[in-house]
């Protein structure tokens, strides 16, 4: 299969493209910088130069192609609105360039869009009301297509998609303990969180391309509820700190992000069966605590990382 790819430089795209290319598959990728289109071909794939506001752009990308995976998501996360918009517009270019055809449109979207405080599954409804509802409609504006003759699926990805060079959430907790010489969760800790390692979520990413079904929802979960305090604790024990217990608004000035604070104070357990059985994805990677024990998350490198991501939500 030829797969046009978007986001395929970024954080989990290039785990993505390896897979894609050792299952086979040519890529062709989305290169809006010099820098993207030399990293998309260390990888094996084809720069395609372009942005997601290049619409005539992602158009070509995609009827050139045999399928389409959108990873791409970007912007002032300070503007949902326009977030919203970008993204359905692009996924809207892509799915046209597809219709009638019925070859493959992935999207990415993430369980943060669950409701709160249960275990959702893949047939729950998205919450309007959630920490990340600005992903909604472009998940409905992908599935949109399965009813114009493209096998139209959503990935949803955990909050924490761990594995080598994770610049993301955890990183931001490992960063500040260092800063503070605390690790720190909120209330009792209890709070659960869904993760997945990069390496199974490329897998997952290639399952739905080949056989998703057209309307799939896919749950990218290897584990469905780790707790936060086994996390702030893990970290501890590795930079020998103590964990301590903070309120929201305690935590907004040792994460120094009200946003941060937030996050992290969330229950959002999710359950990934159904994902697994439909297309016999077995994630057998490490598991988010062994990566923190025997991973790269303590390396300087990873702290600059993670301060240079994090610093624009910073007060």
């Amino acid at each position: 299969m030829h797969v046009f790819v978007t986001g395929g430089s970024g954080q989990t795209g290039p785990t993505v493209v390896t897979e894609l290319v050792a299952a086979g598959h040519t890529v062709t990728g989305l290169a809006r910088s010099d820098s993207a289109a030399a990293r998309l071909e260390s990888l094996g794939a084809t720069p395609h130069r372009g942005s997601l506001e290049d619409l005539d752009s992602l158009r070509r990308g995609a009827e050139a192609a045999d399928g389409v995976l959108h990873m791409a998501y970007g912007g002032d996360f300070a503007d949902p609105d326009g977030l919203i918009r970008r993204d359905c517009a692009a996924i809207e270019a892509l799915g046209q360039a597809l219709a009638g055809s019925g070859r493959p449109l992935v999207s990415t979207s993430g369980t943060l869009v669950a409701r709160a405080g249960r275990v959702s599954t893949e047939q729950d409804p998205p919450d309007s009301d959630s920490v990340a509802a600005f992903r909604i409609a472009g998940e409905q504006a992908c599935l949109d297509f399965a009813a114009r003759g493209v096998r139209a699926a959503v990935v949803r990805l955990a909050p924490t998609v761990h594995g080598p060079g994770d610049h993301g959430f955890i990183p931001a907790l490992i960063a500040a303990a260092r800063r503070v010489g605390v690790s720190a969760y909120l209330g009792d800790g209890t709070n659960r969180w869904p993760a997945v390692h990069r390496a199974d979520a490329a897998v997952l990413f290639r399952l739905a391309l080949e056989k998703a079904p057209a309307g799939s929802v896919l749950h990218g979960v290897g584990e469905s509820a780790v707790t936060i305090r086994s996390v702030a604790e893990r970290i501890g024990q590795v930079l020998g700190l103590p964990a301590v217990s903070l309120t929201l608004a305690q935590a907004a000035d040792h994460l120094g992000s009200p946003f941060l604070a937030r996050f992290f104070s969330l229950d959002v357990p999710v359950a990934s069966e159904h994902t697994r059985a439909l297309l016999g994805w077995t994630p057998e990677h490490a598991t988010l605590l062994a990566d923190l024990e025997d991973g790269d998350y303590f390396t300087p490198e990873a702290s600059i990382r993670a301060e240079e991501v994090w610093a624009p939500h910073n007060r």
